[in-house]
């Protein structure tokens, strides 16, 4: 189940175009509990919570699912019961979700394509923003000062949020202990508050939180940093927190195109691909090679190539980012350790990294799955395998066709020699069509479907072709089909074919159930040698002792 990345907090919507690398979504454990029918139908999905237990994901139909430990009600479904088994949020029905975010209660923060913000989850400090401190069981609409409004994209610190408006307008609420709502003051706000100070008049295009601090993007590219400062996260020199937005005169003269907060450090590229990092360094997390704080925005990865995407996220003292070529490289906490210099990895996206390496393993924005008529080249070629349309060779076997192409057979089966290239049909007579087909399928798609009765003849087939990685394939079905009607015949198999690991398994199946397997045809049906050699070897075993 492959998925790419899509918008969320902290990341500008000119990046879109940058998304396009592929995420397998079972890399977040959570996710195994799902079939793959379920899988199937994924959308969009975001892991968060403070163990990365909780999950939310949306179907192709627009329907929304939550499942997980659900922490404080984080999960919407009206209760406070933890669930290993999806439960479908109604009230978000029909909904198309264009932007979700999370904080550490947690609560949660989910904005749709008509410009409708909902929230639920932890409300301890009205960051729910229906002016309340009651616990959001279930996902409510907020309006509160955004009536005619449509928000575009929704961010959530440790216990305030954020959501940008269409019209480039920031609103703030929830817990300012620290000034993160930049109203001037540290009182708690209980609903959303429109965001002025030097950010009046000025249309944003981005928005990103830390723990307890805040900033935005606005179109020119200068940022805007208000909240808490201790670790200099706010990148504007000093470490005093700031009750109200202030420019960081550190980034003068940069467009910056995209933005993200880790805990307590923030991560920002330029227009040109050029990467600044500030604030917290405690694991690494600014990629500078030391430990130390930043007051102010410093350039990393000066000696890579064009950065094309970075990452970070509130809960987690992580960092990642993509070059121009794909190349991932990540620093900051990673599974325990501090990397203090950007580490290239063996990675294609920016996702993987907090799947495998973050601690929590959240994912770091919203990801959403690949069009309907999206192909990989795997599943372009699975889909190909029997198509008279496209091929240009047929093996007839048992009167049967199968279609395949010739280039295909030539990548795949190296070391083997197909004479009959110059040939438009193939009769195979040696092998049933169900086995033939099989093993051709398997060059298509590497997997194998048979019974382990016809699993025999493909052996015999891969041994002839030195398909290896198909005898292995073969021998896994058979050793998981075995009974004692067929385990007989399956070890004259696996003495025939030479696969020694199977002949092993066969016969202890055998022994162990040897009274029941003497009772068969197939035990009487072999040639006289091979009975004596079965004997003699059981004998050794000590199967007919007193």
């Amino acid at each position: 189940f492959c998925v790419r990345s899509g918008p969320f907090h902290g990341q500008s919507k000119s990046l879109l175009s940058f998304s396009g690398a592929m995420v397998d979504v079972s890399k977040w454990p959570l996710f195994s509990l799902l079939s793959t029918e379920e899988l199937a139908t994924i959308r969009q999905a975001c892991v968060f919570g403070t163990s990365a237990n909780e999950a939310i994901y949306i179907t192709h139909s627009n329907e929304v699912f939550a499942f997980g430990l659900n922490t404080s009600s984080c999960l919407g479904t009206g209760d406070s019961l933890s669930t290993i088994v999806p439960k479908k949020l109604d009230f978000l029905r029909g909904k198309k979700v264009v932007s979700l975010s999370y904080g550490s209660g947690p609560h949660v923060l989910l904005a749709t394509d008509d410009g409708q913000m909902f929230a639920w989850g932890h409300n301890g400090y009205s960051q729910v923003g229906n002016g309340t401190t009651n616990q959001g069981l279930s996902p409510v609409l907020v309006t509160a000062n955004l009536q005619n409004k449509k928000v575009r994209e929704v961010a959530c610190g440790s216990h305030h949020s954020m959501a940008l408006t269409h019209d480039g307008e920031v609103f703030a609420w929830g817990y300012n202990n620290c000034g993160q709502i930049g109203s001037g003051s540290t009182a708690n706000q209980p609903y959303p508050r429109k965001v002025t100070g030097c950010l009046q008049g000025k249309t944003s295009v981005g928005i990103t939180c830390g723990q307890t601090s805040s900033m935005a993007v606005i179109e020119n590219g200068e940022v805007y940093g208000w909240g808490y400062n201790g670790n200099g996260q706010l990148g504007i020199g000093n470490n005093g927190n700031q009750l109200t937005p202030c420019r960081l005169a550190g980034l003068q003269g940069l467009c910056i195109q995209q933005i993200v907060s880790g805990y307590g450090h923030c991560l920002a590229l330029t227009d040109e691909g050029l990467l600044y990092a500030w604030g917290a360094n405690t694991y690494g997390q600014l990629g500078t090679g030391n430990k130390s704080n930043h007051l102010s925005p410093v350039q990393i990865m000066a000696d890579k190539e064009r950065v094309v995407e970075v990452a970070a996220c509130h809960s987690t003292h992580t960092s990642a980012a993509k070059t121009q070529s794909g190349q991932v490289y990540m620093w900051g906490q990673c599974r325990g350790q501090s990397i203090v210099i950007p580490h290239l990895t063996h990675f294609t996206n920016t996702d993987d990294v907090f799947a495998c390496f973050a601690t929590p393993s959240v994912m770091w924005r919203l990801m959403s799955v690949e069009p309907d008529d999206f192909l990989t080249v795997a599943e372009a070629l699975r889909k190909e395998f029997d198509s008279p349309e496209t091929a240009d060779l047929k093996f007839s076997v048992d009167s049967k066709y199968i279609h395949v192409h010739k280039a295909v057979l030539k990548i795949r089966c190296v070391g083997s020699s197909w004479t009959e290239d110059q040939q438009e049909v193939i009769e195979i007579g040696q092998f049933s069509y169900p086995v033939y087909r099989s093993f051709l399928q398997f060059l298509y798609t590497d997997t194998v479907d048979l019974p382990p009765e016809d699993a025999i003849g493909l052996l015999d087939l891969a041994t002839s072709y030195c398909e290896n990685r198909l005898k292995r394939l073969c021998q896994q079905i058979i050793k998981r089909g075995i009974t004692v009607d067929n385990a007989f015949t399956l070890l004259s198999a696996a003495i025939r074919y030479d696969a020694e690991d199977l002949e092993v398994f066969c016969f202890r199946f055998c022994v162990n159930h040897l009274t029941q397997v003497t009772q068969t045809g197939a035990f009487w049906q072999v040639d006289g040698a091979m009975l004596k050699e079965f004997i003699c070897r059981a004998s050794r075993c000590g199967a007919f002792k007193n």
